[in-house]
């Protein structure tokens, strides 16, 4: 069954957070497509995972760079899934309706708790995916790790 993870970024900002969530999805040989909300958002994740660890990086592509299909991680402003991605990553503000996020094994909506915005849209998303029956997880950092806040 489809599940939706929420995390609540407060004590690390996503780029501490994000490729370390990657890096673990593909430990687990799972395939993941990031949707960014801006095209800047799109270029910061690229250069985030391009430089994530001393002598490494996560390996990544988008429409720019071309080979959907063998990518492990596809960037995108889109709805393309061209990786065959099962985890969906939110971030920078993108949004998925509950039906799209439920064609995926996992969705991770990742925000900023320092922008109301951003912490509305969650609220908002939280209660759309619940009322369409999605399995959902709220996770929020305390004292430098996740912490199951709510469960639905």
């Amino acid at each position: 069954m489809p599940e939706v993870l929420f995390y609540h970024l407060t004590a690390t900002p996503l780029e501490a957070s994000l490729p370390d969530m990657v890096a673990r999805s593909l430990d687990r040989n799972w395939r993941v497509l990031i949707r960014c909300g801006t095209d800047a958002g799109l270029a910061a994740v690229d250069d985030m995972l391009w430089t994530w660890g001393d002598g490494s990086f996560l390996p990544h592509g988008s429409e720019a760079m071309g080979h959907g299909p063998r990518q492990p991680v596809w960037l995108t402003r889109g709805e393309d899934n061209p990786n065959g991605a099962t985890v969906l990553m939110l971030v920078d503000g993108a949004r998925a309706a509950p039906d799209a996020m439920g064609a995926f094994a996992r969705t991770c909506l990742i925000f900023d708790g320092a922008e109301p915005a951003a912490v509305e849209a969650a609220r908002s998303d939280w209660k759309s995916v619940t009322a369409a029956g999605l399995a959902a997880k709220y996770w929020a950092q305390e004292e430098g790790r996740w912490v199951q806040k709510a469960a639905s």
